[in-house]
């Protein structure tokens, strides 16, 4: 009513929500504060990866032999000693993956995509990995392809340790044990995995002993590598080194010739008048090619014959080209 001085008005009752705070200071800072990063999914105990990671160490301590001993340290032996990696690898691809168990690398866990279509690459696979009793998880393809980086793995993948690098000595009795002038192939600046992946291919293809490279500014034998040299990463043993121009230089001493590949290089590859004797095909990178140091550490630099309209070879074509001249040079010198 209009002049009742008795109406009451809208007064906040004390203590509300929305009533003046006064010196708050500190009292929301602790609302302020992170809560730290994210814990991963195999973490967290109400996630299915905690579940699965629970599982695999359940079958893990239940198994025996090297299998077992390696699935519970997650990591695998080597009779080459301690590798230099700190994390264990994928290897994706049933030719990549039947190579490395063919050839006793360590596995840690096979892992099987659900409803997987069966050949003799695979019953192979199952049955070396059963009478091994390596961990054996099957997984949806969706799991798989995170698993793999999104790599094609036709529905099957190990995981192994991290590569174990040889050193030049071990190149060098890998050859005197097969009879055959020592054939190394070094790389020099080449970064792209896939690339050493093909280089370590062609090698066991044409009778190379074995690859070198270098420990900076290089690729190294990732899982990539494994799936591109189609498991001759099993078989071509590769020795990682501290300075490679310092390194053909011992190669030097012990005996062998070293032959860099150059698009301008003065002598075709075909023509190098020591390919029968023992050899070190050089390779670049394709942008910058041989470095000043490894160039003046060769022989001779070689050229790969190719018609002007391509400019210049893939570090792992040039490769391969010069490894098949020499074994072509050398079972003409038989």
């Amino acid at each position: 009513m209009a002049g009742n001085s008795k109406r009451r008005g809208a007064v906040r009752k004390a203590g509300s929500k929305k009533g003046a705070t006064v010196g708050s200071g500190g009292q929301r800072r602790k609302g302020l504060e992170g809560r730290g990063p994210t814990p991963k999914a195999e973490d967290r105990t109400y996630h299915v990866a905690h579940k699965r990671k629970v599982e695999a160490e359940k079958k893990a301590g239940g198994s025996s032999g090297r299998g077992g001993d390696r699935a519970r340290s997650g990591r695998g032996g080597s009779s080459r000693g301690p590798g230099r990696g700190a994390a264990t690898e994928v290897v994706a691809g049933r030719n990549a993956v039947l190579e490395a168990l063919r050839a006793g690398v360590p596995v840690t866990t096979l892992y099987v995509a659900s409803r997987l279509e069966a050949d003799d690459r695979t019953r192979e696979i199952l049955q070396i990995v059963s009478g091994r009793g390596y961990n054996l998880l099957e997984v949806t393809k969706p799991e798989l392809d995170r698993l793999t980086d999104g790599a094609v793995h036709q529905g099957v993948a190990v995981q192994v340790p991290p590569y174990e690098y040889a050193d030049l000595d071990d190149l060098l009795d890998a050859a005197e044990r097969s009879g055959a002038a020592p054939l190394l192939v070094a790389l020099d600046g080449v970064t792209d995995p896939r690339n050493l992946g093909a280089v370590m291919r062609s090698a066991g293809a044409f009778g190379g002993h074995g690859v070198v490279v270098p420990e900076r500014r290089a690729a190294g034998v990732t899982a990539s590598a494994w799936k591109t040299s189609a498991g001759a990463a099993a078989r071509v043993p590769v020795a990682r080194v501290t300075n490679l121009a310092r390194a053909l230089g011992e190669l030097k001493q012990a005996g062998c010739f070293v032959v860099g590949l150059d698009g301008d290089g003065p002598t075709p590859i075909g023509d190098v008048a020591f390919a029968t004797d023992p050899l070190v095909v050089v390779v670049g990178s394709e942008g910058k090619g041989l470095s000043r140091l490894v160039r003046e550490a060769c022989d001779v630099v070689a050229s790969i014959p190719i018609t002007s309209d391509v400019e210049s070879l893939n570090a792992s074509v040039a490769g391969g080209i010069a490894l098949y001249e020499v074994a072509r040079l050398r079972s003409q010198a038989e």
